[in-house]
């Protein structure tokens, strides 16, 4: 099947991958404009640029979708089916209908749970038990497209949003390697989605990083957990200065303190009370204008009297 691709980030990587594993043509790869990365200001290619550009494939950076341009693009390109996967555009309807078997997209949860920016993150800060991928196709709405197909997996319970991330980009790849065999074989299904079970995934932001610690430890470990690898949960309870969270772990001991409160700091961790009077040890950390490190190696510089 000849196939216009449209994604951004690492997680489309794998299913721009699988479609080129599985023979198909990809008639070209829409993606963001190159953007200026670290001290240097160096323009860096998407992860999606840098893949298409290994296997030979036109490469198109539209700074806007909403205009003819972006239209008579597709047109000439003639795909007979689009796929997006974290594109990070929206596109109009004119270009959704362009291909004889339509447009559609790799979401990272079961639809129609978590429609929107950030569904990984706010599936683990949510205390989800369990995620997956659906395959839909696209619709003037946002993420409520019919549904193709869906696949489900368990979230770790110490799983953050970084691996589950990558271990869902495999796992979209998969489903759209099957979606694509089921439109060309005109079995695909197509599933209406409930919209009174429907709820928003909205982009994460600085404003969600400080730890709360009057919430549980559990609530407190799916914070860190959710908010990796921006913009990271941040507490100032350790020697008075913020704090980045990178690991944590609910050991399910119970004490008596306040809430806040450091009761132990060693080779083990750093043990800090939660809301629910439960302990949560922080793992790994990083302070401000240093590198991310054990809290062992930490206090090694900074140790703390408990």
């Amino acid at each position: 099947m000849r196939i216009l691709f449209m994604g951004t980030p690492e997680f489309a990587v794998a299913s721009l991958r699988r479609l080129v594993e599985d023979g198909h043509t990809v008639c070209g790869v829409f993606t963001q404009p190159d953007k200026p990365k670290n001290r240097g200001h160096r323009l860096a290619f998407s992860p999606v640029k840098e893949y298409a550009l290994t296997e030979n494939i036109p490469v198109f950076q539209p700074l806007s979708m909403r205009n003819s341009e972006a239209l008579d693009l597709v047109l000439e390109l003639a795909p007979d089916l689009t796929v997006v996967a974290a594109y990070g555009k929206i596109l109009p309807e004119d270009i959704l209908n362009v291909p004889p078997y339509g447009s559609i997209n790799v979401h990272s949860s079961l639809l129609p749970k978590y429609r929107g920016a950030a569904p990984i993150n706010w599936a683990i800060l949510n205390g989800e038990k369990e995620t997956g991928v659906s395959i839909m196709y696209m619709a003037k709405e946002l993420d409520a497209g019919d549904v193709i197909l869906q696949k489900a997996t368990p979230i770790g319970a110490e799983e953050d949003a970084q691996s589950l991330t990558a271990r869902l980009a495999e796992l979209g790849a998969e489903a759209l390697s099957e979606a694509v065999s089921a439109l060309e074989a005109g079995t695909a299904g197509r599933t209406l989605q409930d919209e009174s079970l429907q709820t928003y995934a909205s982009m994460l932001s600085k404003e969600m990083s400080p730890v709360d610690w009057t919430r549980s430890a559990h609530e407190i470990a799916c914070q860190v957990r959710g908010l990796i690898p921006w913009p990271c949960a941040s507490t100032d309870v350790i020697g008075g200065e913020t704090i980045k969270l990178f690991s944590v772990r609910e050991t399910g001991e119970m004490t008596g303190g306040a809430a806040g409160t450091i009761v132990s700091a060693g080779k083990h961790g750093i043990d800090v009370v939660c809301g629910d009077g439960r302990l949560l040890r922080i793992l790994e950390l990083q302070a401000q204008g240093g590198k991310r490190m054990t809290a062992a190696a930490y206090l090694l510089g900074h140790p703390i009297q408990c």
